[in-house]
């Protein structure tokens, strides 16, 4: 009873907020797709995906029941899937009794104001809009009141908070994904594989940072598991945002298309199977190599680099040796000392997954360039990297 006394007034104020996005869909589907050229049917499941998330959010009690809040939290939005972060964030946040400030992409102005919108009946959750990010960062390490820093971006960002990290009892970093990799083994399903790859290479133009962008494949099922990706890709529709059949709007982002152009320029001898870029429209980029020297890349858009393998010892090496322990997923039944060096340089690895869209309550983070958090502990401070949950980090 005294449990969920204190636990009540918290999952009310959830349920309202999973009420006001739901009402909120239509406006969050058209300022995405003027702001980003996300297509409406990509942002239509991320609403629903998160409002789920947020009714369903008394499954997280018994991970923060005995913790204590910090007080006031703050991070900053992505442009990509804004509504989901906040749903993760703002959720966690409210279930444990904190105080949520957080800013807004300037990339997305419109979606910034109906985010802004939907928060206003909630007095513990408190966006700002309009102001630049890196002023908003700048006034979050002055700003004593707030104890918990969560922010994404660049290895540059995150270093740049690093060193102000004093500021804070707790700062994360979700660095960026690098070029997340899928490797499928000898005996794997190869319709599983193509089917999961194609998906998570190309879901929403390639603009998460959970996308795909290469994959490693065994040379006995490369030429099969390359047909069948590049079918699932032919039939993807690119052009208008706003058409509920879109799969690919444009890229109305100018940095990701300078990325993706970049990309090109850099991954050398590789050769270009299909895509192209022509100004914001972007056809699914799809290379292949025999050369394993692929440029450690902090990729973005929709891009995927196609690479047969003889040897699994040596294809997962290759996969190790990036700075970017973010993500990896297999298909097969590789031996356990590979599956141990993946789990050990990458702090999120999917085994033989079978979903489009990531589920909202598996952990997330990365681990070396892609991600740490910053502790404080008594008079010292600890680090660690890693996949984690959201309530469970905001709470003490």
């Amino acid at each position: 009873m005294i449990l969920m006394d204190k636990f009540k007034p918290r999952l009310d104020e959830i349920q309202h907020l999973a009420d006001v996005l739901d009402r909120h869909k239509t406006d969050l589907m058209e300022a995405a797709a003027y702001d980003a050229g996300f297509p409406v049917k990509i942002t239509s499941i991320e609403v629903d995906l998160s409002v789920d998330y947020l009714r369903t959010m008394h499954k997280e009690i018994p991970w923060v029941e005995n913790g204590r809040s910090y007080g006031t939290v703050a991070t900053i939005l992505p442009y990509d899937a804004p509504t989901v972060v906040l749903a993760r964030f703002g959720g966690a946040a409210l279930l444990t009794g904190n105080t949520l400030r957080f800013s807004l992409s300037s990339q997305t102005p419109r979606s910034a104001s109906v985010l802004a919108e939907i928060c206003k009946p909630f007095q513990s959750i408190e966006p700002v809009v309009g102001m630049d990010n890196r002023e908003f960062g700048r006034r979050c390490v002055a700003d004593k009141d707030i104890r918990l820093f969560f922010i994404s971006g660049a290895s540059a960002v995150g270093e740049v908070y690093r060193k102000q990290h004093n500021s804070f009892d707790k700062l994360f970093f979700a660095g960026p994904g690098g070029m997340p990799a899928a490797i499928v083994f000898e005996d794997a399903d190869v319709t599983a594989a193509a089917r999961f790859i194609a998906r998570r290479a190309f879901i929403n133009g390639g603009q998460y940072c959970t996308t795909l962008k290469k994959a490693y494949i065994h040379r006995s099922l490369y030429e099969n598991v390359r047909k069948d990706i590049l079918d699932r890709v032919q039939r993807l529709k690119v052009g208008d945002a706003f058409d509920p059949k879109t799969d690919i709007g444009p890229i109305r982002v100018e940095r990701t298309r300078n990325i993706l152009q970049n990309a090109l320029e850099n991954c050398g001898p590789a050769r270009l199977v299909t895509g192209a870029i022509d100004g914001e429209t972007v056809f699914p980029l799809v290379l292949e190599t025999e050369n394993t020297d692929i440029p450690d890349l902090e990729l973005f858009g929709p891009f995927l680099l196609l690479i047969p393998f003889d040897d699994p010892d040596e294809a997962a090496m290759e996969l190790v040796k990036t700075r970017y322990g973010f993500l990896l997923s297999f298909f097969g039944s590789p031996a356990e000392k590979i599956k141990a060096l993946f789990y050990s340089h990458f702090g999120m690895v999917r085994d033989n997954p079978d979903f489009t869209f990531t589920p909202l309550r598996l952990p997330f983070g990365g681990k070396k360039a892609s991600g740490w958090i910053l502790e404080r502990k008594g008079n010292n401070w600890i680090e660690r990297d890693g996949a984690f949950i959201y309530s469970k980090e905001l709470s003490t």
